[in-house]
């Protein structure tokens, strides 16, 4: 709940980071329990897609799981009142209303704003850059920027493929207005789209167009489950967040040279392999978690961001960029030197 009036902007203020949660759930599905007796099983997946194991979510939705990283991101933070909650998702527990309120309410917040935001995969980076606009124009102090995706809900149980790509979870981040330069505040930003290409990764049904359609033909059928071309999306994949990130340093004022740590979206292995030989970087310098937890959709950046920092893999003083690309086409990035500040993981 709000305690005071934001303070006035100016070209000196800045959105900073202010504390960290990630919640995962505890089932975790192997390779092998997934494929059962399939020929092409673990050894195939690990291969292809780089993921070993994967976090599934039982008896809880979006909301559920949003509540406990944002929990975590406030506890980080050291604090229990906020001005805002964004809410970054693209398995939604309802079309309607937005999850951002309820998650506001759960967690004992007041009357804040509150509302959710749908970017794919990007979801968290254009959070952050829309939470960084509202910090910076002086509109409020504090924002609790949240990324929750229960992917499970939505990939078709027959899909064995699709379901040993992506797993579930939920990171959020604390940004707390500050003055520029100081560290943790986030530099500028890189967003983009491409809507010509919208149909590449897509869940048909479940919406106006495919209502409208039934309506006018009782007997067409528009899947409920996420769908994806592959290797298309494969292959912009790589271009698209290097040129992201090049366009996000250069912004910056940094070459690839001056970056210590890339925290990529966790799309899959062969990507992130791709983006690190693109860049010119070392391995090391590259996070990934994809083996242990797949890919979580929007929560993918904010969830490997606060095991790594509670890890003690993030150091403060380095220079770190942040960068993902999805459902959309769209895709962000952008730079921040990495403070000191805590992270609460939970599951991980």
């Amino acid at each position: 709940m709000r305690t005071s009036a934001p303070s006035p902007p100016g070209p000196g203020r800045a959105a900073v980071l202010a504390g960290l949660g990630a919640y995962v759930p505890p089932r975790v599905v192997t390779n092998a329990g997934l494929c059962g007796g399939r020929s092409l099983g673990d050894e195939w997946i690990r291969a292809r897609i780089g993921v070993a194991n994967r976090r599934v979510a039982d008896g809880e939705a979006t909301v559920d799981l949003a509540v406990r990283a944002g929990r975590h991101a406030l506890t980080a933070a050291g604090t229990s009142a906020v001005d805002a909650v964004v809410l970054t998702t693209i398995s939604p527990d309802r079309l309607m209303p937005s999850g951002a309120p309820e998650v506001a309410a759960r967690l004992g917040l007041g009357t804040v704003a509150a509302f959710d935001l749908s970017s794919g995969c990007s979801g968290f980076l254009y959070g952050l850059g829309v939470a960084s606009s509202m910090i910076t124009a002086g509109a409020f102090d504090r924002v609790l920027l949240i990324a929750s995706d229960v992917f499970s809900a939505f990939l078709d149980p027959q899909d064995w493929l699709m379901a040993a790509i992506f797993g579930d979870g939920a990171g959020a981040v604390l940004l707390c207005a500050a003055e520029a330069g100081t560290p943790g505040a986030f530099g500028p930003f890189d967003l983009g789209s491409d809507g010509a290409q919208a149909d590449l990764l897509e869940i048909p049904g479940g919406g106006a167009r495919a209502r409208k359609r039934q309506l006018e033909d009782p007997g067409a059928e528009f899947s409920p489950y996420f769908r994806m071309d592959g290797p298309a999306v494969r292959k912009q994949a790589v271009v698209g967040m290097c040129d992201s990130v090049t366009r996000a340093l250069d912004r910056a004022g940094w070459r690839v040279e001056d970056l210590d740590v890339l925290v990529p979206h966790q799309a899959n292995q062969r990507i992130l392999d791709g983006l690190t030989a693109e860049l010119g970087l070392a391995p090391e310098q590259v996070l990934s978690h994809i083996e242990a937890y797949g890919n979580t959709g929007a929560a993918s950046v904010p969830v490997l961001l606060a095991q790594a920092a509670a890890a003690g893999r993030l150091e403060p003083g380095l220079r770190v960029a942040l960068t993902a690309y999805g459902a959309g086409l769209a895709w962000g990035s952008t730079t921040l030197v990495w403070p000191e500040v805590r992270a609460v993981a939970e599951g991980g």
